[in-house]
């Protein structure tokens, strides 16, 4: 399927089953493709975390192998890419409070950014039934989280963020960095 279509949503006018009649149509993603590093990119859909990754100075994720992934790397005030530690992460904070996602709460937060890096892996990359496909799927160390991905195109995936305890699904993109 060409990016285009892609394109075409996110724009803040989908609902969450606008984006799934989109997902549901793309391919399944096979474990060794997703090796490697990726920028990451919203996909709006009226989710309550629609943007916060982004504002707060989201890079994307990188699959070193299946048992080796880095789910969350950020842009640093150096201009250094940082890897997170999930687990630090408050989620359930700003799905309860969405107005946190605002300059001030961004520059808080990449001002300390610092106390929630890691260097070890926090996810581990499989394949996973989801949806009626098998698909890579990364799944996160120590929070009930799975990213389940579909093909795009070869450079480019669209996720879904499946969590438990979260009633909307999460959807984002990620681009092959060839840097």
């Amino acid at each position: 399927m060409a990016f285009d279509a892609v394109a075409e949503l996110g724009t803040g006018r989908e609902s969450t089953e606008a984006a799934f009649e989109l997902y549901d149509r793309l391919d399944p993603v096979d474990a060794a493709s997703m090796i490697g590093r990726w920028r990451g990119d919203g996909f709006t859909t009226g989710h309550a975390l629609d943007g916060v990754l982004e504002r707060f100075g989201w890079y994307g994720k990188e699959f070193v192998d299946a048992d080796n992934v880095h789910p969350l790397l950020f842009h640093t005030g150096s201009g250094g890419i940082r890897k997170l530690n999930p687990a630090l992460m408050p989620l359930a904070l700003g799905l309860r409070f969405p107005q946190l996602n605002n300059d001030v709460s961004a520059k808080l937060f990449r001002a300390t950014q610092g106390l929630l890096a890691t260097s070890t892996s926090k996810a581990r990359l499989r394949m996973t039934e989801y949806r009626g496909k098998v698909s890579a799927t990364m799944c996160y160390d120590q929070r009930p989280i799975h990213d389940v991905f579909r093909r795009v195109d070869d450079d480019t995936v669209l996720g879904a963020m499946d969590m438990k305890g979260m009633d909307q699904t999460l959807f984002f993109l990620l681009r092959r960095d060839r840097d």
